[in-house]
């Protein structure tokens, strides 16, 4: 992959469910640090990197659990599940010596440095990744829509998204044998298709900031460095 081709500032989507590996809710310690591997590598690829991460393994707001629990509460407590994966996440990079730094949308100043735009460009100017916290700090937004915000806000040269499959499919996989992976559409396709990579507000956000999307397997090894060295892993969104 030529340097031109090569991205120079990403960010990473990773749900929860991620980290869950073979659980069925919570944090599996083996999960996580092959998350934790798999960005050290990718990072040593001299490429600029922001995260976002999911709650979905803590705790999901629009699930049979959130039943009789305000929306609004049940969002603010899915946004409290990203913050405790985003601080098991750094701590795991850390033990592996690459310098992270949590950044929240909702101020826990004993945790994580509150969201300031400028000083994350700082951040990963210095060579750090970038965790980003607490959703969009508001309820009816989920974690897609941040990731596409926050790649916007930060400038990112592509938004990349970890699945567990490899790429869009012109239906589901799981259920449908027939099912064709697309290597390559626009935003307003998967919008007009209704594939549910990403929610509309995500996909807008990135189509009326030309921001590019990859959805590709995270559970692959090397994926995810491969993903950022611009090879043509997964599926392209394109965001034009």
């Amino acid at each position: 992959m030529s340097a031109a081709r090569q991205p120079k500032r990403v960010l990473l989507k990773i749900s929860g469910e991620a980290f869950r590996g073979k659980e069925r809710y919570g944090i599996d310690v083996d999960a996580l640090h092959r998350i934790a591997r798999e960005i050290a590598n990718a990072v040593s690829a001299r490429v600029q990197m922001a995260i976002v991460v999911g709650g979905g393994n803590i705790w999901r707001g629009t699930s049979d659990r959130a039943r009789g629990i305000d929306r609004v509460t049940a969002d603010y407590m899915g946004m409290l599940a990203t913050v405790i994966n985003a601080l098991a996440l750094q701590d795991a990079l850390e033990k592996m010596k690459v310098p992270t730094r949590v950044q929240s949308a909702i101020e826990i100043s004993k945790l994580a440095e509150a969201f300031i735009r400028r000083r994350a460009i700082r951040h990963l100017e210095k060579g750090r990744v970038v965790i980003f916290a607490g959703g969009t700090g508001n309820p009816y937004f989920s974690t897609d829509t941040t990731a596409a915000l926050r790649a916007v806000e930060i400038n990112a040269n592509v938004l990349l998204k970890g699945t567990q499959v490899d790429g869009v499919y012109s239906d589901d996989p799981r259920t449908n044998p027939k099912a064709k992976r697309l290597h390559e559409l626009t935003a307003m396709e998967a919008i007009k298709k209704r594939l549910r990579v990403m929610d509309t507000t995500a996909f807008t956000l990135c189509m009326e900031n030309q921001l590019p999307i990859r959805v590709f397997n995270l559970y692959k090894d090397g994926n995810i460095r491969r993903a950022v060295s611009g090879d043509a892993v997964g599926t392209l969104i394109k965001g034009s």
